[in-house]
């Protein structure tokens, strides 16, 4: 009984956001236009769960380069009102669209002059009718079995915030490093921080095979740490040559089968992307991400192999790691 109630009320949550892909239409284009443009911030309001709603969406915008603030309804009458300016877009929550502390904000937003955005569920209520910019947020029933508990309405909402949040994110072209400097104490905020020499791996923890060795024996020291790549290094030094990948194995038997023979430089990709120990861990993720890989090779001026690093020593596959010591 317990789990087919609870069952039910995360299908009906999930059935609520769903149908929101269909009601979405330019509306939500011009909101992230409206807000892109905007000089100054993004200021959410709203009340009760609604409001809410709203202090996640600032936080999730605030962290992720979009500048933006809660104001709570009823404050606003009493002189926080004072913090909005014309400059600044205004989105205001509501699943009714009557929310009397709300509404009675509108005069006073018209007044400053900044546009007004409505996330409601009621396209004919007031705060409808004088936003200038309308999101559909609404569901078709509430989680609550009496339907009054706000449940999946504010699921709804908070979802079409993570949507304006993460399309904000995609147009602004927020990095690692950004995300980074606006998070410096968080947990992935202190791995980015970190500089890499600190969390590659290093000795025997290096994957590396040498120049004339066949593909039988990189293939054995690909399997040895699991890393899903070798390293190729020049026979009589420690010089990075190149790399082998999972991918290069399996691109190179779309066209052969008679792999296993073939010699490293046969295979393997040549001049990879590498970086120094004194780097930071923000430096290889962005690596990472513009060349769509997870290992990097990490070497001195000379190019001589110090180091190899997994993007799961970055952000971390279970306990976060320094030279592969557990830091519990």
């Amino acid at each position: 009984m317990i789990l087919r109630q609870a069952r039910e009320v995360l299908r009906i949550e999930a059935e609520g956001i769903l149908n929101l892909i269909e009601k979405l239409d330019e509306n939500f284009g011009k909101m992230v236009e409206l807000i892109l443009r905007s000089k100054g911030r993004t200021v959410l309001t709203g009340i009760g769960k609604s409001g809410i709603v709203a202090r996640k969406i600032v936080a999730t915008l605030i962290s992720t380069g979009t500048p933006a603030l809660f104001l709570h309804p009823v404050e606003a009458m009493h002189g926080d009102l004072g913090m909005v300016s014309d400059k600044d877009v205004v989105i205001a929550l509501s699943n009714s669209g009557e929310t009397d502390e709300l509404n009675i904000l509108i005069p006073s937003i018209k007044r400053i002059g900044c546009p007004l955005i409505g996330f409601t569920g009621n396209m004919d209520s007031t705060l409808a009718r004088h936003s200038d910019i309308v999101i559909y947020v609404g569901v078709e029933r509430e989680a609550c079995p009496m339907g009054l508990a706000p449940t999946a309405s504010t699921t709804a909402a908070l979802a079409m915030g993570d949507a304006l949040s993460v399309t904000l994110i995609n147009k602004r072209r927020f990095k690692p490093k950004d995300f980074q400097r606006f998070h410096p104490g968080g947990n992935l905020g202190q791995r980015l921080s970190v500089k890499v020499k600190e969390i590659m791996l290093t000795g025997r923890r290096i994957p590396i095979i040498y120049e004339g060795a066949t593909m039988r024996e990189a293939i054995k020291e690909i399997n040895r740490l699991q890393l899903g790549a070798t390293l190729v290094a020049e026979k009589d030094g420690n010089k990075l040559l190149g790399i082998i990948t999972d991918g290069d194995i399996r691109r190179f038997l779309d066209e052969s089968d008679t792999i296993r023979e073939k010699y490293v430089e046969d295979v393997m990709t040549a001049n990879p992307k590498m970086l120094q120990p004194d780097s930071f861990a923000y430096d290889a993720l962005n690596i990472m991400e513009k060349y769509q890989i997870t290992i990097l090779p990490v070497t001195n001026l000379k190019e001589e192999i110090q180091g190899i690093l997994h993007l799961h020593d970055i952000l971390g596959k279970g306990d976060f790691k320094f030279n592969g010591d557990a830091i519990r």
